[in-house]
């Protein structure tokens, strides 16, 4: 999925010049990394609270269009208001073809009322992550990993090293960790449960 957001330059800076922005319906915002200098922006806050329910929005690769000159970004940071939709600043990050990405890419979840442990033994799927730190270079972002769960009996687990990636995508590892992405436990835990995992959460 392709998006496309218009941005304008923003010459005046400080907590003044911001908050008029907002009541103008404006999102002030940044640009930086690359070879380019930080470039300070402001965005139709409408545009961008829209796009910002989009799931794939936030792991696609972006065409940010600044004052008619197109450039690919990553969305790296935003800060909405404790309670109103409102978003107050947006961060972007310039995306460069030869370096690789460190991104936060979104599961999704198939076949779990297939799965044995579910449909034979009435357990439940317990989701650990809803989301994998990947590497890869922009061209093989994908917009979310696939995760199969239709083979999982009760007790069963699938850990990160275990997630099919795409080509040229590879899970972040820390360290020898290898946690669990999801699993499927007994109803109410307990004996059931796979050995030293706690019973999912009611």
């Amino acid at each position: 999925m392709q998006f496309e957001l218009n941005a304008q330059k923003r010459t005046l800076q400080g907590s003044g010049a911001s908050r008029r922005l907002r009541r103008a319906g404006k999102v002030p915002g940044i640009v930086y990394g690359g070879e380019a200098a930080p470039q300070a922006i402001e965005v139709d806050h409408n545009d961008l609270l829209l796009k910002l329910k989009k799931e794939a929005f936030h792991s696609s690769i972006l065409n940010l269009v600044v004052d008619g000159k197109k450039e690919q970004v990553l969305l790296r940071d935003t800060q909405v208001h404790a309670y109103k939709p409102l978003v107050l600043h947006v961060d972007f990050q310039r995306v460069d073809s030869t370096h690789e990405l460190h991104i936060k890419v979104p599961l999704h979840f198939v076949n779990e009322e297939a799965a044995p442990g579910v449909k034979l033994s009435g357990g439940l799927v317990n989701h650990i992550l809803t989301e994998v730190d990947v590497h890869c270079l922009a061209k093989d972002l994908p917009e979310f990993i696939e995760v199969d769960v239709g083979a999982l009996k009760v007790g069963e687990n699938i850990h990160v090293s275990q997630l099919k990636l795409p080509k040229g995508v590879k899970a972040v590892q820390h360290g020898a960790d290898d946690p669990i992405v999801v699993g499927i436990v007994g109803k109410g835990g307990g004996e059931e449960a796979a050995e030293g995992e706690a019973p999912a959460a009611a």
